[in-house]
């Protein structure tokens, strides 16, 4: 497995940096790096259970950005120390390309343990930018009202899992907490971007022109 990764360009590098830095200020946690194919596959979590009892939906932000094609990686790897390494890189002077260390792996994130499909996809559904700018919006004004200046760790699960798990009511089986997660990570474009909903077994994917949002549902979540 390969410990570092060859962008091809300052842009990939430009691009990465930001989407990194947003996920950043969401969950001061871990990224998932899966490389193969010529392709980086970058997963950053807004939203995850922190027990079994915790309702929160899982909500994992994605982008690909474009690598060397025999590059091979599978690695959890820390926000801070991979945003840090990013911001000393220095694309090289002749033909432009940039190459990343990989930052020791950690072994303790729940959300990485299973990845998201690539394959099986089928189109269900289909909501607009403007709706889920709408939704993110007032769900971020409401959990601010709701949380005391003081609240613990279970209060915060508590009301983030009650805003946030509630499902947008234009789309189908999709929980406010997608919106928030594509308004938080910049993936949302003009207000009337229609934005394709997939599923595949337990996971509904959103897939923006700037990124995508993967969804998914608890074991005990069934649909009708």
């Amino acid at each position: 497995m390969d410990r570092f990764l060859m962008l091809p360009d300052a842009t990939a590098l430009a691009d990465l940096r930001t989407y990194l830095a947003r996920a950043d200020r969401i969950d001061r946690a871990s990224v998932r790096l899966i490389a193969g194919g010529g392709v980086l596959a970058v997963y950053t979590a807004v939203l995850h259970p922190g027990g079994l009892l915790d309702e929160t939906p899982t909500v994992l932000g994605l982008r690909t950005v474009r690598i060397r094609v025999d590059q091979v990686l599978d690695a959890v790897v820390p926000i801070a120390s991979l945003v840090a390494r990013l911001d000393s890189a220095v694309p090289d002077p002749e033909d432009g390309t940039v190459l990343i260390g990989i930052p020791a792996e950690v072994a303790t994130v729940t959300w990485a343990g299973v990845a998201p499909p690539r394959a099986g996809w089928q189109p269900v559904d289909s909501a607009d930018a403007g709706t889920l700018q709408d939704v993110a919006k007032a769900g971020i004004v409401e959990v601010a009202e709701l949380l005391p200046a003081d609240a613990g760790e279970a209060i915060v699960r508590r009301v983030r899992a009650e805003v946030w798990g509630r499902p947008i009511p234009s789309v189908e089986h999709v929980p406010a907490g997608a919106a928030f997660a594509a308004h938080s990570l910049g993936f949302l474009g003009e207000a009337d971007e229609e934005i394709p909903v997939f599923e595949t077994g337990p996971w509904t994917r959103l897939s923006a022109l700037r990124g995508h949002v993967l969804v998914k549902r608890r074991g005990w979540s069934l649909q009708g």
